[in-house]
């Protein structure tokens, strides 16, 4: 199954509204893989088995599920998640990319790779659209954690 979606960080018809930058926005993004556990539903405890300049690795465990990662960064831009595929786990990818098309109008681009069918003539189908409803509003989660830990000042001053 592929998915794909664009959420908007700052909404820049609302000049009320808290304004991120990208500084702000990717080191939440990294804080949401190197602090897995405010972000991700039903994960109990993240364990970081290697750390590079630009890598992590990672074991995730949910209840008695174990799932094994690598967490690619590409610094101010993306943050990639790869996953094998296991008994517990259907595996793939996830990134998250920064996109600006204008200046300081941000957007999260997030693209789902997954070894789910995506067969339209199966009862699957109905699973599939359930997943990528539940990608959506997950990320949808993430992006409003990173606002309000931006707003409180968690993720560093105003400036890029």
């Amino acid at each position: 199954m592929q998915y794909e979606h664009l959420i908007e960080v700052n909404d820049l018809l609302n000049p009320l509204a808290f304004a991120l930058t990208r500084d702000q926005l990717w080191r939440g993004l990294v804080l949401r893989a190197e602090q897995p556990e405010s972000f991700v539903l039903g994960l109990d405890k993240c364990i970081v088995h290697e750390r590079t300049d630009d890598t992590l690795t990672r074991e995730l465990r949910f209840g008695e599920a174990v799932v094994h990662d690598r967490v690619v960064f590409d610094a101010q831009q993306s943050v990639r998640y790869e996953t094998a595929a296991t008994e517990q786990h259907a595996g793939g990818s996830l990134t998250m990319r920064i996109e600006e098309p204008t200046p300081t109008h941000y957007f999260v681009r997030f693209t789902y790779s997954t070894t789910l069918p995506e067969d339209a003539a199966t009862a699957d189908t109905r699973y599939s659209e359930f997943v990528k409803s539940a990608y959506r509003e997950a990320d949808i989660d993430t992006i409003g954690q990173i606002r309000a830990l931006a707003e409180q000042g968690a993720l560093g001053g105003m400036t890029d």
